[in-house]
């Protein structure tokens, strides 16, 4: 009988996993090592632990990124994060280097990763010189976000238009010309947020990383 139940399950999975692979999604983080990633920027430390990407602050250090080596236009993600309640972080999408270099400075949309109630999923634009690009009359607190737990992210982004969600609840819908012009593609960032002397260290991690090309 119990061997019926390990089949059964196994069976499940193998189903669940093709389902998953017809429906175009792509596993950007596989679980077990950083393959496909590309840290810029700073000198946090980001390592895989228990199944997750542990970002880990370190004094001193700027903001840092751990970027995708792939590009994307407009696509779906989704991901799962737990952060520190005195740490600010967020995940980069479309973003760039200057001078498209691993040492020049990460810019581009930012969807914010803070504890609440807060401003997260909503868009920052991270090192453009424009601050939020969510308009200031849409950035408002809210509760949405878990403090302490695992939040589920979820972010569309089809030509200018970016749409965010946390835990099911929508948060933010952009539609900026200005910044899609500049960046109609790029890297996808797990960002550690740089923090002050005599603070930290803090963490945030990250699990379940997948994405969906819209392109086609």
């Amino acid at each position: 009988m119990r061997k019926s139940w390990l089949m059964l399950g196994l069976l499940l999975f193998c189903f669940t996993a093709t389902v998953q692979a017809e429906e175009g999604w792509i596993e950007l983080f596989n679980g077990k090592d950083l393959t496909g990633w590309t840290q810029k920027n700073g000198t946090a430390t980001y390592e895989v632990k228990d199944g997750t990407v542990l970002g880990t602050t370190k004094t001193g250090s700027p903001n840092s990124f751990l970027c995708t080596d792939e590009e994307y236009g407009d696509f779906e993600l989704e991901f799962d994060v737990k952060v520190h309640d005195r740490l600010n972080s967020g995940v980069q999408i479309r973003s760039q280097t200057k001078g498209n270099t691993n040492e020049g400075r990460v810019n581009g949309p930012q969807v914010e990763i803070e504890s609440g109630p807060a401003e997260a999923g909503y868009v920052y634009g991270e090192a453009t010189g424009r601050g939020w690009l969510t308009p200031e009359e849409r950035l408002k607190k809210h509760p949405h976000f878990k403090n302490g737990e695992w939040n589920h992210y979820r972010v569309v982004a089809k030509g200018p238009r970016i749409q965010t969600w946390i835990n099911g609840e929508p948060i933010e819908d952009l539609n900026d010309e200005e910044i899609y012009k500049t960046h109609p593609k790029g890297f996808i960032g797990l960002q550690v947020h740089g923090i002050g002397k005599d603070q930290g260290p803090y963490s945030v991690a990250w699990k379940n990383i997948k994405l969906k090309k819209l392109d086609d």
